[in-house]
C-alpha cells in the first residue's frame, strides 16, 4: 500500500518527501526536478510501540511502515501527454491514495509555474487533468457496456446507469470520490475501474512558518473548496519541517517545536494521516526477541492478519490469542494479563482491532 505525493511543479513535494523518508531526493527551484518517482519506506510514529518496548524490553523493536512515492510535477495538458503527463498519470495510477500538495505561501524567491500563488487554481489544474484521464477510461468502458445493454443484458443496463452518472460528474468537473454509490454498485462497477479521482486524497497546504499552527487565508480557501469532496486537509510548513529534520539531537528538535508552539513535527502527523488514508491499522506481536507493529487493512480477520506475518500462518490458522493494548499496559505483562483472565481466544471470524496484541496458533 502506498501514497503518492502529487502537485504542480515546485510546490514543495520533493522537500516534503525528504522530510518524510530522510532520503535525499533532488530538490531545486525549477520545474520537473523530479522525473522518476522516488519511493521511501517511512516508519509510522506510534507511542504504543514505545510503551510495549518499555514493558517487554525486547532485543529489537520494529515499527509499522508505509510507502510514500514522490511523483513528477504535473502541468496543464498532462492528460494529453504535455510535460511529463503520461508518466505522471501512470505513476499516480499505481498508488493507493494521494497526498496533494498545494502551495499556500508567498515567496518571491520561489518560482511558481503559473506566475502567481493561487492554491484553488492549482488544485483545479490537477483535478481537471485527472478527471479528463478518468473520463477517457470511463467512456471506453461505456461504449462496450452500452452495446451489451442494448441486447437487454440486465447487468449491462445497471452498469450503464452507473457509468452515465460518473461521466456526467466528471464532465461537470467533479471527482468520482465525491459521488455517493450504494455499496453493491460501488464494489461491482466503480472500484474495479481503479479510477484516479476515486482514490482517497489528503490535501496538504504548504504554508510559511508563521502559519504552521493556525493556517492562513489560502488555507481557508482550500477548506471551502473541498467541503463536498470527502477529503482530508493538513497544514504543514514544509521548509520548517526540513529545518527540523536537519537538527541532530532530539532535544534540539523539541526546543525548535516548542518555539513554534507545536507538540510534534508535522511530518509525524502526515505519516499517520497517510496511514489512515490508506485504510490501514496496526496490531502488535510482543515477545523477548522482538516487539513489532504489523500493518493490516481495517476490517481484516484474524487469519488475514496472521497471513501478513507468513502465508503458512493464514493457511494453517487455528486460533488467535488476543490482548487489548489497554489491558497489556494496565496489567504490565502477558503473564499477569493471563492470570487476570483478560487474554481472549479468538477464531477465524474475529475482526482485528487497532492496537490488538496477538499470538497465532497454526498447523501446516
Amino acid at each position: 500500500m502506498k501514497a503518492g505525493i502529487v502537485g504542480l511543479p515546485n510546490v514543495g513535494k520533493s522537500t516534503l518527501f525528504n522530510c518524510l523518508s530522510n532520503a535525499k531526493a533532488q530538490s531545486a527551484n525549477f520545474p520537473f526536478c523530479t522525473i522518476e518517482p522516488n519511493i521511501g519506506v517511512v516508519n509510522v510514529p506510534d507511542p504504543r510501540l514505545e510503551k510495549l518496548d518499555e514493558l517487554v524490553n525486547p532485543e529489537k523493536v520494529i515499527p509499522a511502515t508505509v510507502e510514500i512515492v514522490d511523483i513528477a510535477g504535473l502541468v496543464k495538458g498532462a492528460s494529453k501527454g504535455e510535460g511529463l503527463g503520461n508518466q505522471f498519470l501512470a505513476n499516480i495510477r499505481e498508488t493507493d491514495a494521494i497526498i496533494h500538495v498545494l502551495r499556500c505561501f508567498d515567496n518571491d524567491n520561489v518560482v511558481h509555474v503559473d506566475g502567481s500563488v493561487d492554491p484553488i487554481r492549482d488544485k483545479e489544474t490537477i483535478d481537471i487533468e485527472l478527471q479528463l484521464k478518468d473520463l477517457e477510461s470511463v467512456e471506453k468502458r461505456y461504449d462496450k457496456v452500452k452495446r451489451a445493454a442494448r441486447t437487454g443484458d440486465r447487468e449491462a443496463i445497471k452498469e450503464e446507469a452507473v457509468l452515465q452518472q460518473i461521466i456526467a460528474s466528471l464532465e461537470q468537473g467533479k471527482s468520482v470520490r465525491a459521488l455517493n454509490f450504494d455499496g453493491e454498485d460501488y464494489g461491482t462497477y466503480v472500484k474495479p475501474m481503479q479510477l484516479i479521482t476515486d482514490k482517497p486524497v489528503l490535501y496538504l497546504c504548504n504554508v510559511e512558518e508563521s502559519a504552521a499552527k493556525a493556517g492562513n487565508e489560502y488555507v481557508e480557501k482550500v477548506k471551502q473548496a473541498i467541503t463536498d469532496e470527502k477529503a482530508e486537509l493538513l497544514v504543514l510548513a514544509v521548509s520548517t519541517e526540513a529545518d527540523i529534520n536537519e537538527l541532530e539531537t532530539y532535544e534540539e528538535r523539541q526546543m525548535f517545536l516548542e518555539d513554534l508552539g507545536l507538540e510534534e513535527p508535522g511530518a509525524a502527523k502526515l505519516i499517520r494521516s497517510a496511514y489512515a488514508l490508506l485504510n490501514l491499522q496496526t496490531y502488535f506481536t510482543a515477545g523477548p526477541k522482538e516487539v513489532r507493529a504489523w500493518t493490516v487493512l481495517i476490517g481484516s480477520t484474524a487469519p488475514e492478519a496472521a497471513g501478513v506475518i507468513h502465508t503458512d500462518f493464514e493457511k494453517g490458522f487455528i486460533r488467535a490469542e488476543v490482548i487489548s493494548f489497554e489491558d497489556y499496559v494496565h496489567y504490565g505483562s502477558e503473564a499477569i494479563v493471563k492470570e487476570a483472565g483478560k487474554m481472549r481466544i479468538e477464531g477465524k471470524e474475529y475482526v482485528v482491532k487497532d492496537g490488538d496484541v496477538m499470538h497465532f496458533r497454526f498447523n501446516v
